[in-house]
């Protein structure tokens, strides 16, 4: 068995996961949603990942498991819950995977004018190494994801400071030239690059020593995540304006550099999507194999503490590339599911923090940010309206597995447990 991962090796997992494709093409969409106010939504996000992020560290650090955020649903709710939450963050990664490498995808294509068949391509390599990857145990994958963090968090900053002198006080007036409703627009949008947290469960076994290292990996994560996101987010107002364009990255490594810095934000965007996705599948497989364990999912998935849940894992990659086949087929973009990722984000923020009302030690500050975290969620949650009919159907084909688990279990038993023999209450009535 593997010694765990260590408090860099576990904050460079949970940045892969924050630091996801959103950073490269977000900054501009809340921009043109809400102007300069978009960085007040920002803000309001950052400070969220506050509470959320010390809610799911405390549980991953009283409950090291990796069934994450389904067993603290089991835990706290039952097993029909845990069920419902694991299907829905199973199925979400399997096709929220070709969602994000398909945002790599498309700048590898652009980069290289090579089309619709060099992003199909793309988005399968990336698919296919992180599966790799993960298929070496996670030990392999975290020192990976080290050094892939570590490269995309100086090139993040790097954008920033030779983009700032360039920042110019008038692009920031008006501030709200949409109103301050688009605030919330523009924060319902941004959802996707602030789903991460709740993988921190699902990897909270993994540590070395969970009590002590998830709290500080996590607070190294929630430190270096807020200051990179609001550095891009001012940058792209400050210096591009109010019409930033698709790709704010790159504009911004062009003014420090010229356009010979432009292919670097296709290497940022690869590195990126392969950093999240890597975390997910590390999470996701694990998820998957808690289940089966519980019978949440069929026996045969789960693993074995001392390896890596590789069956797992080949079921969720191969779900991976059957999505990124399907949306080829029907010309669909791959982002067409991000929203519904979203929304199963954050349902498992909710579910997350309700359980964290149970388990936690009640007034503590990690119970007082669970609270905050439950009202914040039940917002996101509100602003993804119809796309929850994603994770709803998941989560019911869940409840319907459970269901199904337990009748047959009943019938099990009754015919094997013989019926109760007479003969001794007759003897006994015949001899009085």
């Amino acid at each position: 068995m593997h010694n765990g991962l260590s408090v860099p090796q576990g904050a460079a997992l949970t940045l892969g996961a924050m630091l996801g494709t959103g950073v490269i093409s977000l900054p501009a969409l809340a921009a043109d949603v809400a102007g300069p106010a978009s960085l007040v939504a920002w803000a309001a996000l950052v400070l969220l990942s506050i509470p959320l992020a010390t809610t799911f560290a405390a549980l991953g650090a009283r409950h090291p498991d990796g069934g994450g955020v389904a067993t603290y649903a089991r835990l706290a709710f039952g097993e029909r819950a845990s069920t419902m939450v694991g299907w829905a963050f199973y199925a979400t990664i399997a096709v929220g995977a070709p969602a994000a490498a398909g945002f790599a995808g498309a700048y590898v294509a652009d980069a290289t004018g090579g089309g619709p068949g060099t992003a199909l391509a793309t988005t399968v390599a990336i698919i296919t190494v992180c599966a790799t990857m993960n298929w070496f145990d996670l030990r392999v994958s975290g020192t990976v994801q080290l050094v892939i963090a570590g490269t995309v968090a100086l090139l993040l900053a790097v954008a920033v400071v030779v983009a700032l002198p360039h920042a110019q006080p008038g692009h920031l007036a008006p501030f709200a030239p949409h109103g301050w409703g688009a605030v919330g627009a523009a924060a319902a949008l941004l959802v996707w690059a602030f789903a991460g947290w709740e993988i921190l469960g699902s990897l909270s076994a993994e540590y070395r020593r969970p009590a002590r290292d998830i709290p500080r990996a996590t607070a190294i994560a929630v430190a270096v995540v807020g200051v990179l996101y609001l550095g891009v987010a001012f940058a792209t107002v400050a210096v591009l304006g109010p019409a930033p364009g698709p790709a704010p990255l790159s504009d911004l490594l062009v003014l420090g550099f010229g356009e010979q810095a432009r292919p670097v934000t296709t290497v940022l965007a690869v590195l990126l999507t392969v950093g999240a996705i890597n975390v997910y599948f590390a999470g996701g497989s694990r998820i998957g194999a808690a289940l089966a364990r519980d019978g949440g999912l069929p026996g045969w998935l789960a693993a074995r503490p001392d390896r890596p849940p590789r069956r797992s894992l080949a079921v969720l990659t191969t779900l991976a590339v059957g999505t990124t086949a399907v949306l080829a087929a029907l010309h669909l973009p791959t982002d067409a599911v991000v929203l519904m990722a979203s929304a199963t984000f954050s349902l498992l923020y909710l579910v997350g923090a309700a359980a964290a009302l149970r388990l936690l030690p009640r007034g503590s500050i990690a119970w007082w940010c669970a609270a905050v975290s439950l009202l914040a969620a039940l917002g996101l949650l509100v602003m993804t309206g119809p796309h929850m009919t994603g994770p709803v159907l998941a989560a019911l084909g869940g409840l319907a597995w459970s269901t199904w688990r337990r009748r047959r279990a009943r019938t099990a038993a009754a015919v094997t447990t013989p019926a109760a023999d007479p003969a001794p209450e007759c003897l006994a009535g015949s001899s009085s």
